[in-house]
């Protein structure tokens, strides 16, 4: 250890010098014995001194994660490579700062123990995720192979993932590309924002209803960024509905979320080799927030003729 290392606490030199994990993420690491000290198990608050040798062994992830059965989980879809699930909204997907328990992954090693994560990021079988707030289809894989397997399919744009949003405002065209690169917002690092020098971020929508005030789509996403959808319909001017993050948080009477729901996922399953459709439909919270707006609509011209009355 390089002396400019000598006094700090532990778990503050993992970080700031080795970096990869969050500082909460490497306490666990070194309260689970998976850093050493001079060959000595340690406390994250231990302090370093001059010429002390640090060793971090490799661990499997699910060591360190509790299973919770409490957690209930809507299977759609298993085989000897994936699950298919419906997150529910308030979900958190794994475990993060200010999320270590409680977590959908947490729920997923309850019910398939054999799940981890040889990287050490706490997110075994996660091959994509959805915001908290956000419901829907996801996959998990059952094993890193399978986890790989799926994430080359969507890096390759084999992976069709379909979404139902309520945006504010009236999108006049029927059907429409937002392409915007995204990258970490300048000034929140807790955001996402559409620059010229961030990442390609291509969304693909069709109006499926005009509704007063709001407009629902269906949204399709060949690429898959951070924050994706509600960065890109709120760059062009019509944020979703109930976004504290992207758009104030204003929305339809009863809505106390953030209007996105992931209906539908098509890929092809690495034990099966077989293209699949799985669909997990609008939730009741959301289904009740639409119904309310639909009598309010004044007539016919508000929704696309060709497309017709769209159920929820």
């Amino acid at each position: 250890m390089a002396l400019y290392g000598a006094g700090m606490r532990l778990d503050a030199y993992l970080t700031q010098y080795v970096g990869e994990r969050s500082r909460s993420e490497w306490q666990r690491l070194v309260e689970g014995g998976a850093v050493t000290i001079n060959g000595a198990m340690v406390r994250a608050a231990t302090r370093l001194a001059a010429g002390d040798r640090l060793e971090v062994r490799a661990v499997l992830t699910h060591a360190f994660l509790e299973p919770d059965p409490s957690i209930s989980l809507d299977v759609l879809y298993e085989d000897a490579a994936i699950v298919v699930v419906d997150k529910p909204a308030g979900l958190v997907v794994h475990p993060a700062p200010g999320n270590e328990t409680g977590t959908l992954v947490h729920g997923l090693l309850a019910r398939f123990p054999e799940l981890c994560d040889p990287t050490g990021q706490m997110r075994p079988g996660i091959i994509h995720r959805l915001d908290k707030e956000t419901s829907g289809v996801m996959v998990v894989g059952k094993t890193p192979e399978a986890v790989a397997a799926v994430q080359r399919q969507m890096q390759a744009g084999e992976v069709s993932k379909r979404y139902r949003l309520l945006v504010l405002g009236t999108i006049e065209e029927d059907e429409g590309i937002i392409d915007a690169p995204i990258g970490r917002d300048r000034f929140n690092r807790q955001r996402m924002a559409a620059r010229a020098d961030g990442r390609p971020a291509r969304t693909e929508f069709r109006v499926l209803e005009r509704l007063p005030g709001y407009t629902y789509v269906e949204a399709g996403l060949p690429s898959g960024r951070t924050h994706q959808l509600r960065v890109h319909f709120a760059f062009i001017g019509h944020p979703v509905a109930g976004d504290r993050r992207y758009g104030r948080g204003r929305g339809p009477l009863g809505l106390k979320r953030q209007f996105v729901h992931s209906r539908e996922l098509t890929l092809t399953s690495p034990a099966t080799q077989q293209e699949r459709t799985f669909v997990a439909e609008l939730p009741a919270d959301l289904a009740r927030v639409l119904a309310a707006l639909r009598p309010l609509v004044p007539g016919p011209k508000s929704q696309v003729p060709s497309l017709g009355h769209v159920d929820a």
